[in-house]
């Protein structure tokens, strides 16, 4: 897979990651999960070149970064690593609506337990992973710069942010990532932080790069999505919503089938040509789906495509309820 470096001052890695918090957190909850075979796929993503690796401490909660640290003994230098802190499950029963707590003393004591569940000294990129309403995020990336320090975090990111906030965190520390939902029915973040971004030379990391797997082609109707699966909580997956946001997987899927691509590709590929430093990080626990996605990195969609993809409609729905 060809590459790309993480922003200006960041490693390279390959244009197309893997997002793993699927592997343990969110998805089809009711399932047993197969950790041996998110194994698998975790090795066969570096074999593939996808080496940018995604989780965060609330997803399980804990269990995925466990996941990850049996996934890269071994592997470790073969990976560049990412997680998040900042956002914490209240109660003894995981909530589906974890809440920000982007504290200092929050982000000192989670940066070491990371490291552990993640079998590692550092990671590569340590994200704030939302921005905590009641600390200034002034004080929340300063704790994530004492990481740095340390060398427990080569690089800091933030997740879900405007240009302000980029802005005020740059004051404190140099910013290498921002990573916030983009794809083809959430586009949002292409009018401002996009290009502010790129300005500055920070990658920007789209998380659910394939609409939570609706522009696929999965999905027809509500009732085919899993029960206990996050997605029956959102707003563009309720049946009237979806209905009309068919739509907008028939268009990707009339591309894919005229340019000899799988729906998914023509997704990634559209979110791939926003940007020199656009790293999307799709996650897919099963192999099919692992090589479809990296397999974008080789589609190459013409100025047409891109226009009748940039036409389409803004999606039923809201992100979330």
């Amino acid at each position: 897979m060809r590459t790309t470096a993480l922003g200006s001052k960041g490693p390279e890695v390959g244009v197309v990651g893997l997002g793993c918090m699927g592997m343990s957190y969110g998805y089809d909850m009711s399932t047993q999960r197969d950790e041996d075979a998110s194994v698998a796929v975790i090795h066969q993503a570096l074999d593939l070149g996808m080496t940018f690796l995604d989780t965060a401490d609330v997803y399980g909660p804990y269990t995925n970064e466990q996941l990850i640290g049996r996934a890269l003994r071994g592997h470790r230098d073969r990976a560049v690593l990412a997680t998040k802190v900042g956002m914490v499950h209240h109660g003894s029963d995981a909530s589906p609506r974890p809440m920000p707590n982007g504290s200092p003393d929050h982000i000192r004591r989670s940066v070491d337990e990371s490291l552990r569940r993640l079998d590692t000294d550092h990671v590569d990129l340590y994200y704030l992973h939302r921005v905590d309403p009641e600390v200034p995020i002034e004080e929340s990336v300063g704790a994530l710069a004492e990481a740095v320090s340390a060398g427990k975090a080569r690089h800091i990111g933030l997740s879900e942010v405007t240009v302000e906030q980029i802005e005020r965190a740059q004051s404190v520390h140099p910013i290498t990532a921002v990573q916030s939902e983009l794809s083809l029915w959430t586009r949002d973040w292409t009018r401002e932080v996009l290009p502010h971004c790129q300005e500055q030379g920070i990658a920007f990391v789209p998380y659910s790069p394939l609409g939570k797997g609706f522009l696929t082609g999965r999905f027809t109707s509500f009732d085919e999505l899993p029960q206990d699966d996050f997605r029956r909580g959102l707003a563009r997956f309720q049946q009237d919503a979806l209905r009309q946001n068919l739509a907008l997987a028939d268009k990707v899927k009339q591309i894919a089938g005229r340019i000899g691509a799988t729906p998914a590709q023509v997704a990634l590929a559209w979110v791939l040509a926003q940007g020199e430093h656009v790293i999307p990080i799709p996650g897919t626990k099963t192999p099919k789906y692992l090589h479809d996605n990296a397999g974008a990195a080789d589609v190459e969609l013409t100025s047409a495509d891109l226009a009748e993809l940039d036409a389409l409609p803004v999606p039923t729905g809201g992100r979330y309820f």
